[in-house]
C-alpha cells in the first residue's frame, strides 16, 4: 500500500544504496525508509517536528537522520536522484522551476517607517 507522502518501491530502490550496510553490532538499526518518508512527511506538509505521526517512529530519531543526512550531503545525493528519475520520466521539467510563495503582511515599521506614524500625523492634524 502506497501512503501519500511516502517512497514508491522504485524510488526507494533508486536511493537505498545511499545508506549502506547496517552495522553488525550495537542496536538494531531504524528502518532508512521510514525514516525518509518521515522526512518527506515533514517536508511536504510544514508541520513540526513533534506533529510527525507515530508510524514514522521517534520524531526526535527521524528529526537527528534529518539533521546528520543534511549535514554530511547524503540528503542532497537523495534529491539529486529523485529529481533526476523524475527527469529522465519528464514528469519534471529541468528548465522550469516555480516555488510556492505566501504573502506576509508587515507593519510599516518593518519597512523603516517610525512606529505609530499615523497615529501621530493625526494628532499633529487635530491640533
Amino acid at each position: 500500500m502506497v501512503r501519500r507522502h511516502c517512497l514508491t518501491d522504485d524510488q526507494w530502490e533508486l536511493v537505498s544504496d545511499l545508506f549502506g550496510e547496517p552495522k553488525a553490532v550495537g542496536r538494531p538499526p531504524k528502518d532508512r525508509r521510514l525514516i525518509l518518508d518521515g522526512i518527506f512527511w515533514i517536508l511536504r506538509t510544514g508541520a513540526g517536528w513533534r506533529d510527525l505521526p507515530e508510524r514514522f517512529g521517534p520524531w526526535q530519531s527521524v528529526y537527528h537522520y534529518f539533521r546528520a543526512w543534511t549535514a554530511d550531503g547524503t540528503f542532497d545525493a537523495i534529491l539529486r536522484r529523485l529529481q533526476g528519475a523524475m527527469v529522465d520520466a519528464e514528469e519534471l521539467d529541468d528548465d522550469l522551476w516555480c516555488v510556492d510563495g505566501t504573502v506576509v503582511r508587515a507593519a510599516r515599521c518593518a519597512a523603516g517607517a517610525k512606529k505609530g506614524g499615523r497615529k501621530g500625523q493625526m494628532l499633529a492634524m487635530r491640533r
